[in-house]
C-alpha cells in the first residue's frame, strides 16, 4: 500500500477534536473517531496534526465520457455527454457493491490520473461535455475535492452531477449539494434491517437527504433503487417505498428500478429476473409515480420518457440511444402541451450509447 505524501493532504473543515485528543469526522453519520494517523471507514478521510485531512484531493481512478442516461439520469439535458470519474473508499458497506474495486479499495495506487479542477473543466470543455459527474465511488468522502470542480465547473457554465448514497450529514450535506446541478441518490432498500445487514448504514439519514434535496434546493434530483433478490424485492417493501416517495417527493421525481448481478460478496445471490423489475415497476406507476425506469435490462418501453397528463411517448429510448424526440422547445408535450419535469435543451443531444475513456492532460 502506497500512501500520498503529507504534502497531499488536504484540509477538511467537517471534524471536532475529542477530550482524549482524538479527532471525531463529522462529514457523515458514521461519525468515526480517530486516533494520529488512522483512517475512517470511507478510508480517504484521516486524522493528521490533530486534524481530519482528505488524502484523495486531486487524485482520480481515472475519466470516461459517459451518456448522461448512464449515471442513470433521464430528465437532465437528455443525450448529452457527461465527462465521468471517481476517486477510492466509499463510507458504506455494501456487500453487493458493483464498483468494489474502486470503492472498497485500500490502495492508493488505484488513483492513477491526477487533475486539479481547472484540468477537469479544460477537458469537459475539450470534450464537448454538458456536465462533469462524480461516480463510480460516493463523492461526499471527497466533498472539498468535489465542490471546488463544481465551481470551477460552474464559473465555465458546466453543470455538476453527483451519483451518490446520500449518506452524509446536515451541515456538510448542504455545502455539497448547493455545488451541484443535479443528483442521482442510491435508495439501496426501504428498510433498516437491510441498510444495516448489508450496507452498514442507516435509512433514516438517506430519506433525511432526500427530503433536503426535494424541498430546499433547486437541484434536479432522480433516484435509483437496486433490486436484489430475497432482500428488498418484495412487493410490500416496493409498495412502502414508492408511497413514501409520492407523499413525500410528489409524483414527478423519476424512480429508477434497477438490475443486481452476482458481485463482491453476493455472489452465490441470483440476478434479478426481469418479471420482478417490470412487477415493480407496475407497482410504482399505480401508486402514481409518473416517470419510473428499468435499468440494467434491455426493455425498451420502460428507457422511454412519456407525458404524464396524455402518456404522449416524448423521448424514446432504446438502451441510452436517443430515438425519436418530441418535447417542445421549452420542454413540452406537443401533443397536450403540459411540461415534462427536469432539465431540457431547447434541441435533442444525441451522444450515443458510447463508454470512452480519456486522458485528462489533453
Amino acid at each position: 500500500m502506497t500512501a500520498p505524501p503529507s504534502s497531499d493532504y488536504h484540509p477538511t473543515q467537517y471534524w471536532q477534536l475529542m477530550p482524549d485528543k482524538r479527532v471525531q469526522c463529522t462529514l457523515c453519520p458514521k461519525l468515526c473517531t480517530l486516533r494520529e494517523g488512522k483512517r475512517g471507514a470511507c478510508y480517504v478521510r484521516m486524522a493528521h496534526a490533530g486534524k481530519i485531512v482528505l488524502t484523495s484531493y486531486g487524485r482520480s481512478s481515472g475519466f470516461c465520457i459517459d451518456p448522461i442516461e448512464k449515471k442513470p439520469l433521464n430528465h437532465f439535458y437528455p443525450g448529452s455527454s457527461v465527462l465521468s470519474f471517481g476517486t477510492a473508499g466509499c463510507n458504506l458497506g455494501c456487500k453487493f457493491c458493483q464498483n468494489w474495486d474502486i470503492s472498497k479499495s485500500r490502495e492508493m495506487d488505484t488513483l492513477a490520473a491526477t487533475a486539479n479542477p481547472q484540468q477537469i473543466v479544460a477537458a469537459a470543455t475539450r470534450y464537448q461535455c454538458r456536465s462533469v459527474a462524480f461516480t463510480y465511488n460516493d463523492p461526499v468522502i471527497f466533498l472539498e475535492y468535489a465542490t471546488d470542480v463544481a465551481q470551477a465547473c460552474r464559473e465555465q457554465q458546466i453543470e455538476a452531477v453527483a451519483v451518490s448514497a446520500g449518506y452524509i450529514n446536515p451541515l456538510p450535506r448542504a455545502d455539497f449539494y448547493q455545488a451541484m446541478s443535479a443528483v442521482n441518490i442510491d435508495l439501496k432498500a426501504f428498510t433498516e434491517r437491510f441498510y444495516r445487514k448489508l450496507c452498514a448504514g442507516h435509512l433514516a439519514p438517506v430519506l433525511d437527504t432526500l427530503l433536503y434535496l426535494k424541498h430546499e434546493t433547486q437541484v434536479w434530483l432522480e433516484i435509483t433503487n437496486l433490486i436484489i433478490p430475497g432482500e428488498n424485492d418484495s412487493a410490500a417493501e416496493i409498495t412502502a417505498m414508492c408511497e413514501w416517495l409520492i407523499t413525500h417527493l410528489g409524483a414527478d421525481v423519476p424512480l429508477h428500478f434497477s438490475a443486481f448481478h452476482p458481485d463482491f460478496k453476493m455472489r452465490d445471490t441470483p440476478s434479478t429476473p426481469k418479471e420482478t423489475l417490470l412487477g415493480a415497476r407496475d407497482i410504482a406507476k399505480q401508486i402514481g409515480l409518473h416517470h419510473v425506469y428499468l435499468g440494467n435490462i434491455h426493455h425498451s418501453p420502460s428507457d422511454s420518457s412519456y407525458c404524464a397528463n396524455c402518456g404522449e411517448r416524448l423521448i424514446e429510448r432504446d438502451w441510452y440511444q436517443l430515438g425519436e424526440y418530441k418535447l417542445t422547445a421549452d420542454g413540452c408535450c406537443p401533443k397536450c402541451q403540459s411540461p415534462l419535469a427536469g432539465r431540457f435543451h431547447h434541441h435533442a443531444e444525441r451522444f450515443g450509447a458510447k463508454r470512452i475513456p480519456v486522458s485528462i492532460k489533453g
